[in-house]
């Protein structure tokens, strides 16, 4: 079975209100468990969804791309999660045949020099590793929430994604950041310790840093760059309507 993508607006109207629980018991009804797996990046948002998937089904798809560049935290989060739930992520890196050449011809630090090599950079390090993924699911489960930056302010729970012709699934657009909080702390979900640091969305290391009091949620990512340009490649749609 799967989800008719004319009743897409119809829902997210039903469903707006319904919890994370039921949305992803819905999806898993309809498509199927295993063709439907969870992008983690460690975030508290990917961890709360993570508890969620395992709590529905103990053998819940979930992949993480190691990009290379990861904080150390990230990866010690990585290991304390995996022993918390006693499962394995699916582990996605680039290829070594696209990321030595860019290296070699523009350096480690290429995506400091204008905003064409860093999203370079992001494509071979994250897009390519996701489309090996995603050719294996029928739909993708994400983290995405209204609130986090001016890139994310029209998301759905239900969604049609166009660049991987799967659905696309985000059981928290419209929560808080401190609706997630509560949850986090509520079910004793492991987090990333960076977050006690003043950091509030966190990818790779040279691309993040610390937000100061009232900033958007994602400006600590690529904070030399325009707001409006600030995503990696992952969640852009490059056509929204057939």
């Amino acid at each position: 079975m799967s989800i008719d993508k004319l009743d897409l607006e119809l829902l997210n109207n039903e469903y707006k209100n319904k919890s994370p629980f039921e949305i992803i018991k819905y999806v898993y009804d309809k498509i199927g468990a295993s063709r439907v797996a969870l992008a983690s990046s460690l975030s508290i948002e990917d961890q709360l969804l993570t508890d969620i998937l395992l709590k529905i089904d103990n053998k819940a798809r979930i992949f993480f791309i190691d990009t290379g560049r990861h904080f150390q935290s990230t990866y010690d989060l990585m290991d304390r999660t995996m022993r918390k739930y006693h499962f394995n992520y699916e582990v996605y890196t680039p290829e070594n045949y696209d990321l030595e050449p860019l290296i070699r011809e523009y350096g480690p630090n290429l995506f400091y020099k204008n905003v064409d090599l860093r999203k370079k950079c992001c494509e071979i390090r994250k897009v390519k590793p996701l489309k090996r993924v995603l050719a294996t699911v029928d739909g993708w489960i994400c983290g995405l929430r209204r609130q986090q930056s001016v890139t994310r302010e029209n998301v759905n729970i239900f969604e049609w994604d166009y660049n991987h012709s799967i659905y696309k699934i985000n059981p928290i657009a419209f929560w808080t950041e401190n609706m997630v909080w509560d949850y986090i702390k509520k079910e004793n979900i492991p987090y990333n310790s960076l977050y006690d640091k003043g950091f509030r969305s966190i990818g790779c290391q040279p691309c993040t840093r610390a937000v100061k009091p009232g900033e958007d949620v994602r400006s600590g990512r690529w904070w030399w760059e325009d707001p409006d340009k600030k995503e990696c490649g992952l969640h852009i749609q490059k056509h929204n309507a057939e």
